[in-house]
């Protein structure tokens, strides 16, 4: 499908490593003690960042008041829209159908993540081909057998609709084959959902973001290809996107404070904490078209 060309999302971007480089960030965020209410909602990948940017700044500022959810990119990006926050948070690139209902929306990358599909540390399989994935989440291989594991049923864990994970997943590993993903797979809310439940379940297979990947897990193979943030870097792993914090028009003071702290130097230090790419890291503005269209 055709996209819609947003000219703008790379200016920010490249005024935002831009701004990194030359350090001026963390000191206009320290410059004056901030004050007030700042909400902000959206992606589970993006949440830690979020919240540990947030009691960094609350710490430094004790007048202020940051209150951080979740609830996944798709709400964040309409609860920007309408007013009801000051800050979304996207792991998906916003939809062309997105800035046709809030054209003011304002994405600035801050990180750049890979999606990983996750199963069991038991499981035998390590390596899928893309269609081979592509095949178990569309319920087409329903055995372990049949990809090189053990006589035992796969069971398909996936996200919510409208989450970015999910946008990401069906874009790199579905689409391609024209595939959707089963109808019959358990739905989960949150990376960390996903995470609780493949670590208790030796048959279960489902994706999430790489930074929630820890020693309960193990993250098989794409086509031979490790989720590695060396292998998003390079362009070699193939289910990768960028971070967004979202305003609906420019932002007013603390939403600005907060992404600026976010882009600063110590915030970058906690996006790789978390297990994901720093802004300063990519070699080329991540963003330089429009957003999805669907």
């Amino acid at each position: 499908m055709e996209k819609i060309k947003a000219i703008g999302i790379t200016a920010v971007v490249i005024a935002a490593i831009a701004t990194i480089a030359t350090g001026t960030v963390l000191a206009s965020t320290q410059a004056a003690e901030l004050s007030g209410e700042l909400t902000i909602a959206g992606s589970t990948t993006v949440l830690p960042i979020n919240q540990e940017c947030a009691r960094l700044l609350m710490e430094e500022n004790p007048d202020l008041r940051i209150s951080v959810s979740g609830g996944g990119s798709g709400h964040g990006v309409k609860a920007v829209g309408e007013g009801a926050i000051d800050i979304g948070a996207a792991s998906r690139d916003v939809k062309a159908k997105e800035l046709e209902t809030y054209p003011d929306l304002k994405p600035v990358v801050i990180g750049k993540d890979s999606v990983a599909i996750i199963v069991h540390p038991n499981n035998a399989v390590s390596d899928l081909t893309m269609e081979e994935a592509s095949k178990i989440f569309a319920g087409e291989i329903t055995n372990w057998q049949d990809v090189g594991g053990s006589d035992e049923p796969i069971r398909v864990i996936t996200r919510e609709g409208g989450s970015g994970t999910r946008d990401c997943f069906e874009d790199a590993v579905m689409k391609p084959y024209d595939y959707t993903i089963y109808g019959k797979a358990l739905v989960k809310p949150s990376n960390g959902e996903i995470r609780a439940t493949i670590s208790r379940d030796e048959a279960g297979i489902g994706f999430l973001s790489l930074g929630f990947v820890d020693s309960s897990l193990k993250a098989v193979k794409i086509d031979g290809v490790a989720a590695t943030v060396d292998n998003v870097l390079s362009g070699v792993y193939p289910i990768s996107r960028s971070l967004y914090l979202v305003t609906n028009g420019e932002p007013e003071a603390l939403p600005k404070a907060f992404i600026e702290f976010v882009l600063s130097e110590d915030g970058q230090v906690v996006v790789e904490d978390m297990g994901y790419i720093k802004v300063s890291a990519v070699a080329t503005p991540v963003q330089t078209a429009a957003p999805a269209t669907a």
